[in-house]
């Protein structure tokens, strides 16, 4: 049952028997396994599957041949559509929208005004958020970032520690994993090492006085100069 519901403002779906508050909208011809939930103003419909422990709620939408299942949520504004899978524990929310064939998994979050779609996977702990756009055969997974307006198409791939936040990114973008903190070719002309971004000159001048502030040790700060200066020398 949906446990903040009364029994009389809920009810269980006629195909699965899963439950749906009464506030919500699910077709017929979607399935509602026995432990899913559907509520708020959630519309659930087309031969959408909602399944395991998964919750769909607030104005989300999921529909077409989507499934959303095992323990994952899709909230607010949300939409799953075409033949887009989300599952895991991962979490669809905001305005955000996954469709296609496109797979959300694991504990990854898709949320803000993004967008995942074609073949596109986002999986692990990653994010996709603001504006962002993955699609094609790309993939986000691990620990990267990819908001902003970046977009990462084709057979991208934007892992580990990676942090993306502008332009479109046909092939991966540059990440160098130093033994403190990964380096990513995050824009057009920037690098962000850690929680820090700056240009390519930004870096070239102030790396030795970012690495004292912060605690590298002279051999540390040596090994990010040289990955500074290849970073600047292949990346975009």
């Amino acid at each position: 049952m949906i446990t903040f519901l009364k029994a009389e403002e809920q009810h269980q779906h006629k195909n699965g028997g899963g439950w749906v508050a009464n506030t919500a909208v699910v077709a017929d011809s979607v399935y509602v396994g026995p432990n899913a939930r559907v509520y708020g103003d959630a519309q659930v419909y087309g031969y959408a599957q909602v399944s395991g422990d998964a919750l769909v709620s607030g104005d989300a939408q999921v529909f077409g041949d989507a499934w959303v299942s095992v323990n994952a949520q899709v909230s607010g504004d949300a939409r799953v559509s075409g033949n887009a899978q989300v599952f895991g524990s991962a979490q669809v929310s905001g305005d955000a929208q996954v469709y296609g064939y496109a797979q959300v998994f694991r504990d990854a979050q898709v949320y803000g005004n993004a967008r995942v779609s074609g073949y596109a996977r986002v999986y692990g702990n990653a994010r996709v958020s603001g504006d962002a756009q993955v699609y094609g055969n790309a993939q986000v997974f691990g620990d990267a970032q990819v908001y902003g307006n970046a977009q990462v198409y084709g057979y991208a791939r934007v892992f580990g520690n990676a942090q993306v936040y502008g332009n479109a990114w046909e092939t991966s973008p540059l990440c160098i994993q130093g033994t403190k903190h990964a380096i990513t070719n995050s824009s057009y002309g920037h690098l962000t090492i850690g929680c820090k971004t700056l240009t390519f000159a930004e870096w070239e001048k102030q790396y030795e006085d970012i690495g004292k502030k912060n605690g590298y040790t002279p051999e540390q700060i040596k090994e990010y100069g040289a990955h500074i200066k290849l970073a600047i020398a292949v990346g975009k």
